[in-house]
């Protein structure tokens, strides 16, 4: 058992005994679609269609959501608590699994801390990726604004054995109860899959286009 395995196993008896159903518990369901589908400023795949569902009960959830990459499927896992205090304030911290049916890529797992005020929201992960058998540490850390209307912006970095960074700024609205939103997505070259016409690795800009239904 690795070290992240083992610190979830550990999360998952400590909070064991209190997911018994209550009335304050909601599961909730999501589809999506996406002209790219764009994670931590890396590209997964063009024209992809995605489903979740999640469940939470008073501060504690657990969710998984799918998406098509092309060779196969991801297929996240992830559970956590979080809190918010009546000023506003939030933290949390939970762990996540990438699984893949194909050979699009390996299996990552990280904790993860999140905390928020306002506009404004820090996460940062600590992971392990099994790299086909050569497995690499990496840690990686996000700001996001947000505004009320729509608008955000979001910086990511990488950290440890893995390199590189991106922005994001975009907008959503939710119109008849469907979400949209538009997004600029800037990596650096080691996130990019671009490349110049020597061959060598560019950075990338790339315009996204999404939909989605909760319920």
């Amino acid at each position: 058992m690795n070290k992240l395995t083992h610190i979830a196993a550990g999360l998952v008896l400590a909070s064991s005994g209190l997911f018994a159903a209550s009335a304050s518990a909601e599961v909730s369901y999501n589809i999506g679609y996406t002209s790219e589908y764009y994670y931590r400023g890396i590209l997964q795949k063009t024209s992809s269609g995605s489903a979740g569902v999640d469940f939470e009960d008073s501060g504690f959830y657990v969710g998984a959501w799918t998406a098509d990459v092309g060779d196969g499927l991801e297929v996240d896992g992830y559970f956590g608590y979080g809190i918010e205090t009546e000023s506003g304030f939030t933290a949390s911290i939970g762990f996540t699994g990438y699984y893949y049916t194909g050979e699009f890529d390996d299996t990552y797992e990280e904790i993860n801390f999140g905390l928020g005020y306002g506009m404004f929201s820090l996460g940062y992960s600590v992971g392990e990726w099994d790299g086909f058998g050569a497995s690499a540490d990496y840690d990686f850390l996000e700001l996001t604004v947000a505004g009320e209307n729509g608008l955000y912006g979001t910086y990511g970095t990488f950290g440890d054995e893995f390199e590189g960074d991106y922005l994001e700024i975009g907008w959503g609205t939710t119109i008849s109860d469907i979400d949209f939103g538009i997004a600029a997505i800037f990596s650096s070259d080691e996130l990019s899959d671009q490349a110049s016409s020597s061959g060598s690795a560019t950075e990338s800009e790339a315009l996204v286009f999404s939909i989605s239904k909760s319920w």
